[in-house]
């Protein structure tokens, strides 16, 4: 990842970053509709044509394909609704939409994010979208004909856990946006989970203190650019800002949102569906088990209670579901990298490259890659990386002649360049994600490794190099 994407930099004298033109409005691939389209195009999609039950089948068939082609489930039982899961669960699937290379996705989610809180580009309000086609209100179960689905065995019910939620700062208006669990209790109530320190927990506590109910709208089947939006880091996006934007800078045009029926929240209008509901203040009730990124269940409790109040959809809805796994740990990772990237090099030039590993569940290991200028930096870019992401419990630093995203190539540098009575930094009771289960509610002890060879670098640290050479220029019979 780079600073600026348009401006060509050579960073660290090892990387040339590129120029991005990958407008999605334009290329027709801004909403669901336009993805599948181009997936089925680029033979990247799996097709299930057979019947199949949202409760637990959907998942159970789904989780055999996970990390690599998008599915897309076209006849759900009891519905004429298709269904789409695994959209993000493969980083060459996400770099095909967004037309760039793999390995240039983060430079692509940096450059967004960089733009954006340089030049905002404000969502635009509209009052008709696909999102708002058909609308459903004074009904006594919105949302039956919505098809939620069940993945885990043990999961307290069906759940939405890919919608973007949209609320309104209750004193200042600025638009919030995020993904939060939302497991459905009733024809009209659903229980969901609110992180601490997160901006909607922030605005629902001040909301809840005035005795108001805090309204939202629940976006199901947004295109990429707004999910991607939605879980910015909020080190990258401050409370009195509308992360939409990067939405905006993400599409290559401003974001169109929807005005909406019942509650003073927009939705968005390239949606596939749209909820409109309000968080009610005073009240808790259960919520959970529920599959969570870190692949367990988070545990059953009384939690925060939404009220849906009207219902709006497409015509021909494609309903969009997240499985737990590397799914999530790419929806969040790319935008977290991104976000991670910027500050830390802002403050420690020598960083190259930063990844979020699956095995770390895409939220609490990051691989960072440096040029070393100078011994004690990767020190530095350590306690950076720290302050740059909260979640995270470990941070490895390699040189720029390691593979941060090849798990045997980091061992290798462990394995031959960190002494762990001196290369390591633990950080005790310090706070970081509250649904990692190793952590006593969010409170922990976080490590810092440094597996870099000794500056300047001796020959004994000099990595085996061969020949570069091109197996097309030879005639080689397998």
């Amino acid at each position: 990842m780079t600073k600026t994407v348009e401006e060509n930099v050579e960073l660290a004298g090892k990387i040339t970053t590129p120029t991005y033109n990958s407008n999605l409005a334009k290329r027709n691939v801004a909403d669901l509709q336009g993805v599948v389209q181009l997936l089925k195009e680029k033979k990247m999609l799996v097709r299930v044509k057979s019947p199949v039950d949202i409760k637990h089948e959907m998942a159970g068939i789904a989780t055999r394909f996970d990390g690599g082609k998008a599915v897309l489930f076209e006849k759900l039982k009891n519905t004429d609704v298709s269904l789409l899961t695994g959209l993000y669960w493969n980083r060459e699937v996400l770099a095909e939409i967004f037309n760039v290379k793999e390995k240039d996705l983060p430079f692509l989610t940096a450059d967004s994010i960089e733009k954006w809180s340089k030049n905002p580009i404000e969502p635009i309000v509209v009052e008709n979208g696909p999102a708002n086609e058909v609308i459903i209100k004074n009904k006594e179960n919105l949302l039956k004909d919505i098809p939620i689905p069940t993945h885990g065995l043990q999961d307290g019910g069906p759940y939405l856990d890919s919608c973007v939620l949209i609320a309104k700062d209750p004193e200042t208006g600025v638009r919030n946006a995020s993904i939060q669990r939302l497991m459905v209790t009733g024809p009209n109530r659903m229980t969901m989970l609110m992180d601490m320190g997160r901006h909607l927990r922030d605005y629902y506590e001040r909301a809840e203190k005035m005795n108001k109910p805090l309204e939202i709208t629940i976006n199901n089947g947004v295109g990429l650019p707004v999910h991607f939006a939605s879980t910015t880091p909020s080190s990258a996006a401050p409370i009195d800002a509308d992360e939409l934007g990067v939405a905006s800078q993400l599409l290559g045009e401003p974001l169109r949102l929807l005005r909406s029926q019942t509650v003073n929240v927009e939705g968005v209008a390239d949606a596939q569906y749209v909820i409109e509901a309000e968080i009610l203040p005073h009240i808790r009730e259960n919520e959970g088990p529920a599959a969570e990124v870190t692949g367990y269940y988070a545990a059953a409790d009384d939690r925060w209670v939404v009220n849906v109040k009207a219902v709006t959809r497409r015509k021909q809805p494609i309903f969009h579901t997240i499985m737990p796994g590397k799914e999530v740990y790419n929806a969040v990772g790319l935008m977290a990298e991104a976000s991670v990237y910027q500050k830390v090099s802002s403050m420690v030039p020598d960083v190259i490259d930063v990844y979020l590993s699956y095995g770390g569940c895409g939220f609490y290991h990051a691989n960072v890659q440096i040029k070393k200028s100078s011994e004690g930096v990767q020190k530095n870019a350590i306690m950076a990386t720290f302050a740059a992401f909260p979640p995270l419990r470990r941070v490895t630093i390699v040189d720029e002649d390691v593979n941060i995203y090849d798990p045997e190539d980091i061992e290798w540098a462990l394995a031959t360049r960190h002494d762990p009575e001196r290369d390591m930094i633990l950080i005790p009771d310090a706070r970081g994600h509250e649904l990692n289960p190793i952590t006593n509610d969010g409170i922990g002890t976080k490590i810092g490794i440094d597996a870099t060879a000794p500056y300047p670098r001796p020959w004994e640290f000099q990595r085996l190099d061969m020949k570069e050479v091109m197996l097309e220029n030879y005639d080689i019979e397998e």
